[in-house]
């Protein structure tokens, strides 16, 4: 189910079709320096990570994470979307976009769109974002979403401190 189309991309909501995509974004190294191993290295573990993590959500919370793809080609470029954490008293949003299509301004495009969709149709009142101090081209995309910083915190309760930006509904 497509959720919205920027100039350049489609997000849609994840299939079990996408594991083959989910394996390659999620070993990639950006994805395991900033995000974290997920252990995700075969169909069956991507279509578990797909529908633990992605399909419960659209089921539980009305959102998730999406994939994003190109318009041009319909190729997933990226998971990009909100995620409802037991830390948090609001969604965060949450993007990675595959090494090949970083530095084009792709999650700033689709992240833009996604925090008015979330204000406009999921009427979400405030919005967070998180990333590792040292994600320097995260701090950049949640500054310049808006966002603002509020203090570092353990948000994933790993033992990880992140730095953790807050934005409200205009």
């Amino acid at each position: 189910m497509t959720i919205l189309q920027t100039p350049r991309t489609i997000v849609r909501q994840a299939t079990l079709d996408d594991a083959a995509f989910v394996i390659e974004l999620l070993n990639e190294p950006g994805w395991i320096r900033f995000i974290g191993d997920r252990d995700i290295h075969d169909l069956d573990a991507a279509r578990a990570y797909i529908h633990e993590r992605l399909l419960s959500s659209y089921a539980k919370h009305g959102f998730g994470s999406y994939v994003t793809c190109e318009k041009s080609t319909n190729t997933p470029i990226g998971l990009i979307g909100f995620v409802k954490r037991d830390t948090l008293d609001a969604p965060d949003i949450g993007y990675a976009v595959c090494e090949a299509h970083q530095g084009k301004g792709y999650a700033f495009e689709v992240c833009q769109a996604l925090v008015q969709h979330g204000w406009e149709n999921l009427g979400f009142d405030k919005l967070y974002g998180y990333c590792l101090p040292d994600n320097v081209a995260s701090v950049n995309l949640l500054e310049k979403l808006g966002m603002t910083y509020l203090r570092d915190e353990d948000v994933n309760q790993s033992d990880e401190m992140c730095r953790l930006y807050r934005a409200t509904r205009p």
